[in-house]
């Protein structure tokens, strides 16, 4: 066989596994081990029934159509449908004109990336991070800079002296990328104050925002603002990114990136090489559960079924958790972030030993950190596991936490 590995590109050389995706496949069948890693949607959600109805309709009535090659920027029919339940449910007022489908949140990323990045520009981050947009922005050559958070999301203020540095050294930041309402992986959400604190300070410093959008369906505390950057962004400053996959089903693939103008165009221009359009039969069935009011009705049976699961795991944590561990009590998303302060606890380190010995998987945390730290910290998923798993899950944890 040829010496393959000449023939790599620097791309291809320099890059690496995402620790959740090689995560899932070593304990995909580890029927011994509870998963807390990964963002998956708990099955017995995925409204299966009504989703089948829609897709014979959809064949039966659009197949002409609807397994044909469809637009870049796709169907119109969706995006039309798109704007309104935008304009409905978050307050984003954005023209049909200005959307762009994707192929799950993960390409509107890459597309942004591809679209806006050069080798030596920075990102500015939340740190942590969504560890997948990080992989994106890294791929296409980006240098990355952390904010800290604390229980409000990003400090906009540390933002603020983040941006007036860079700009006096004379860094070129294209954009700064935020989760601002059910971060992943903390669970915090923005005030609103901050929110319009880093729109104006996107125009003070002339840089762009990308706003990651998939968890605001779900949301657990009364009173929490759910308001999008992208509905106050009185600038064009705000490029709004989101998803079907947490609220109606992950397989489905469909995302979609709000932008304006001239932006949207370059960003239909890199996704035209990437898959051509996103899948049209997909499209179709997302544009008919969103008529149907099939969306609506799934964030209204998710979010208390979610939240139920999100005070179990808080409360085995509460139980069976040292003291000297801190974590989040997110008001939104699937994730609840966990910090041992405890001298040399290495989540990286311990993932083996915590998978073989104890039977219990997490995500490390230092694949969400931009600066190299966090290596004491680790992910833990509550939407999927059963109510069962969560109480033994939390307490197998504890068990290597205490132990290790």
């Amino acid at each position: 066989m040829p010496a393959y590995d000449k023939f790599y590109s620097r791309l291809a050389v320099g890059i690496k596994a995402s620790d959740i995706r090689e995560l899932l496949a070593i304990i995909k069948h580890r029927k011994d081990v509870i998963s807390f890693a990964g963002g998956i949607p708990d099955p017995k959600l995925f409204p299966k029934s009504e989703l089948a109805d829609i897709a014979r309709e959809v064949i039966l009535k659009y197949g002409d159509d609807a397994l044909q090659y469809s637009e870049t920027k796709g169907l119109i029919e969706l995006r039309e449908i798109l704007s309104d339940f935008m304009r409905r449910t978050k307050g984003i007022q954005t023209d049909a004109e200005d959307l762009i489908i994707t192929t799950g949140s993960q390409q509107a990323l890459d597309i942004v990336a591809r679209g806006m990045i050069d080798p030596g520009d920075v990102v500015v981050t939340e740190n942590p991070s969504y560890l997948a947009a990080i992989g994106a922005f890294k791929i296409a050559g980006a240098r990355l800079v952390g904010v800290e958070m604390d229980e409000h999301g990003m400090d906009t203020h540390k933002l603020e002296e983040k941006l007036r540095s860079l700009k006096n050294s004379g860094e070129r930041v294209k954009f700064i990328y935020t989760i601002p309402v059910g971060h992943n992986p903390a669970g915090t959400s923005l005030t609103l104050d901050r929110k319009k604190h880093i729109i104006e300070l996107a125009e003070e410093y002339d840089v762009m925002v990308v706003e990651d959008d998939p968890y605001s369906y779900i949301i657990y505390e009364d009173g929490a603002d759910t308001t999008p950057l992208k509905a106050i962004d009185k600038y064009g400053r705000v490029i709004y990114l989101s998803t079907v996959s947490k609220v109606l089903a992950p397989g489905l693939r469909i995302g979609w990136i709000a932008a304006l103008d001239d932006l949207t165009r370059k960003f239909e221009l890199v996704k035209q090489y990437l898959d051509l359009h996103s899948p049209t039969l997909t499209q179709f069935i997302v544009a008919e559960a969103v008529k149907k009011g099939l969306i609506d009705r799934m964030v209204k049976v998710a979010t208390p079924y979610y939240k139920s699961k999100r005070d179990a795991m808080l409360s085995a944590m509460e139980d069976y958790l040292p003291d000297y561990v801190d974590y989040t009590k997110p008001i939104g998303g699937l994730f609840i972030f966990v910090k041992v302060n405890k001298e040399g606890f290495n989540t990286t380190k311990l993932l083996e030993v915590a998978i073989t010995k104890y039977k219990i998987a997490y995500v490390p945390g230092a694949s969400f950190f931009v600066d190299g730290t966090g290596h004491n910290t680790m992910r833990i998923n509550f939407s999927y596991p059963t109510f069962d798993e969560i109480y033994e899950g939390v307490r197998r944890l504890s068990a290597l936490i205490k132990n290790e």
